[in-house]
């Protein structure tokens, strides 16, 4: 079962604001619906290793492009792919194009990795899906921190240049 992640924010007294939209399933259809709200938009790729053992929520500033070949690397995997939809809903409970940090509340044994865009990270108004891919929600970076530290997953920190580096 999936919380509501409206819910979840409440219990934490993080202040939200929500932009309903029609459905955005890639950057460009994101930045013609929603791309005037201020703040950092991102791009969110699930995606699993090559044994299917280990799998990663990635979090970039959405203009950025990410080099899978350099991140494996940075990851210390052989392998890097895109998660089936069916690996998506076991992990996060969501579905392709509703990709976003806030599904890690359905995450409870923690086994998603998380890695974050240290330049996203950097900017005082965030903005994501709230776990579907008709709305956006806008938070402080402050209270996008306090999200993660409820969850309790590990975030790992890095620089997406169009290659990552650790």
């Amino acid at each position: 079962m999936t919380e509501d992640i409206y819910r979840v924010l409440d219990g934490l007294a993080i202040h939200y604001t929500v932009t309903e939209h029609e459905a955005a399933f890639t950057v460009e259809q994101a930045d013609h619906l929603y791309g005037h709200l201020p703040g950092a938009h991102s791009k969110n790729l699930f995606l699993r290793n090559k044994k299917g053992d280990r799998h990663y929520l990635v979090v970039v500033e959405s203009r950025k492009q990410v080099d899978l070949k350099a991140l494996r690397g940075a990851l210390g995997e052989s392998t890097l792919s895109f998660a089936s939809p069916q690996r998506l809903m076991a992990s996060l409970g969501l579905h392709p194009g509703s990709v976003s940090p806030f599904g890690l509340i359905n995450d409870r044994d923690k086994a998603v990795r998380v890695v974050m865009d240290r330049d996203l990270l950097a900017c005082d108004v965030l903005n994501f899906h709230p776990n579907v891919n008709t709305a956006t929600l806008s938070l402080s970076r402050s209270d996008f921190e306090r999200f993660l530290e409820h969850c309790g997953h590990e975030v790992r920190m890095m620089a997406f240049d169009g290659a990552a580096v650790p």
